[in-house]
């Protein structure tokens, strides 16, 4: 039906045209019929709109029975896009920015991520640096610790009294010869030989210290005056001791420095046969003895006798090396109880954070009284599992007695026969745990 109707229309559009043929023939016809084609122009006219409004319709009418007819509604309908309707410039516009956005943030925090990481890595990479720095350093400062470094920065002071005697060239010979660095220079106490050394780079503090180690040098007749010295302070005539007798001014010189540690080296009395030929002033046997103890006990103060300058120049190397050692035995040694140790050792104990290990310790450290066997140990930590456990015990007894007494009857397995602790031992470990006095002799 609508194929009749679109021919249908097709045949309305030839009329048109033939219409339009009929206009131009009048046209060509004769001016004096001016009147009959004008009028016939209007009625063409009239009639060609006419024409166009039946068309007008008959399309409409078309397409209204295209859509009434069910065999065309599928080939003909609309797309659904159109029927439905799409989505506004201004919405997709505005879906289109948030999209952006979120990418845009989704990117900048992806950047962020990457420049905190790598902040991180460089951080890393720093640390990393100044560890291996440190550690370096260290390396080098406890390298610079050993006996053959140390002697390289030990310098050697003598005092310049000293070179006044013909044999001080024998110590500076000897010091050249075993290349160390020696110094003339004025010291606070006279007579003397001092140590100093330079500490390693990175060490706080001074980078030149002074060992406490001093030698007095002193000839006969000089250690004869301190004998004097001293015979009279210890009868009370202090008043008759001069100012400037050497005694004196070590005196003094201990009184502000008490950290320091004086050795007199007396040269020329290597024996007592010499003493007995040159001692002068009524001086005894009894007084040098009494005068040896008197420094000793009142100013820490020891006495070498020595033959000759090449004995002191012996003596002095032999110091240099023990204080070129010293460093190093510092940072080795440790100050842990031998019984107790952090790391694991053959004789010693790891204890746990958990508290496991202590009973061994308790049964080492039983160990260090003299005479006391890991049997006997292990006997006493059987019965007494703690320290505590045992003061507990030696506080419930009612006499001293029994306190001494309360490990005596231990059994104690040794192999294949048995024993006793015996009191000897319960004693002692009695007085190691109840005593008060820090000076008391266990044995």
């Amino acid at each position: 039906m609508s194929r009749l109707k679109r021919a249908k229309t097709w045949e309305i559009s030839e009329s048109e045209d033939e219409s339009d043929f009929n206009i131009r023939s009048l046209i060509t016809c004769d001016a004096t019929r001016k009147d009959d084609i004008a009028s016939s122009l209007q009625f063409a006219s009239e009639k060609d709109t006419d024409q166009k409004d039946v068309r007008l319709e008959t399309s409409q009418a078309s397409v209204d029975a295209d859509k009434e007819d069910p065999r065309c509604g599928e080939s003909l309908s609309a797309p659904p896009a159109a029927a439905t309707g799409t989505s506004s410039p201004e919405k997709r516009r505005r879906r289109a920015k948030k999209q952006i956005e979120g990418e845009r943030l989704i990117s900048e925090q992806k950047k962020e991520a990457r420049e905190k990481l790598r902040e991180e890595r460089v951080k890393q990479k720093e640390t990393k640096k100044l560890e291996q720095k440190r550690r370096k350093e260290a390396a080098d400062r406890f390298k610079s610790y050993r006996p053959e470094n140390c002697l390289k920065r030990m310098t050697v002071c003598v005092d310049p009294v000293l070179l006044q005697d013909e044999g001080s060239d024998t110590l500076l010979g000897t010091l050249r010869a075993m290349e160390w660095r020696s110094s003339i220079e004025e010291q606070q106490l006279a007579h003397s030989i001092t140590w100093n050394r330079e500490l390693p780079e990175g060490e706080d503090g001074l980078s030149i210290i002074q060992e406490e180690q001093i030698l007095m040098v002193l000839q006969l007749n000089e250690f004869m005056d301190m004998l004097s010295s001293i015979k009279e302070i210890q009868q009370e005539n202090i008043k008759q001791v001069e100012c400037k007798s050497l005694f004196n001014k070590l005196s003094q010189y201990l009184n502000t420095y008490a950290g320091k540690i004086v050795t007199l080296a007396v040269i020329g009395l290597s024996s007592w046969a010499l003493w007995e030929e040159k001692r002068s002033g009524g001086l005894r046997d009894l007084d040098l003895e009494e005068a040896l103890v008197f420094l000793q006990l009142s100013r820490n103060t020891s006495v070498i006798f020595l033959e000759s300058w090449q004995d002191l120049a012996d003596h002095a190397c032999a110091v240099t090396k023990a204080l070129s050692k010293r460093p190093m035995k510092l940072l080795t040694e440790t100050p842990d109880l031998p019984f107790c140790v952090d790391g694991s050792w053959a004789s010693g104990v790891r204890v746990q954070k958990d508290g496991t290990g202590l009973l061994p310790v308790w049964s080492r450290q039983i160990q260090q009284l003299n005479r006391v066997s890991p049997a006997v140990a292990a006997a006493i930590s059987s019965a007494f599992p703690s320290p505590q456990l045992l003061l507990q015990a030696y506080k419930d007894s009612a006499s001293e007695g029994d306190q001494k007494n309360i490990l005596a009857d231990l059994s104690v397995t040794s192999g294949e026969r048995q024993r006793r602790v015996g009191p000897d031992i319960s004693s002692r470990v009695c007085r190691f745990l109840t005593a008060h006095n820090p000076q008391l002799v266990l044995d």
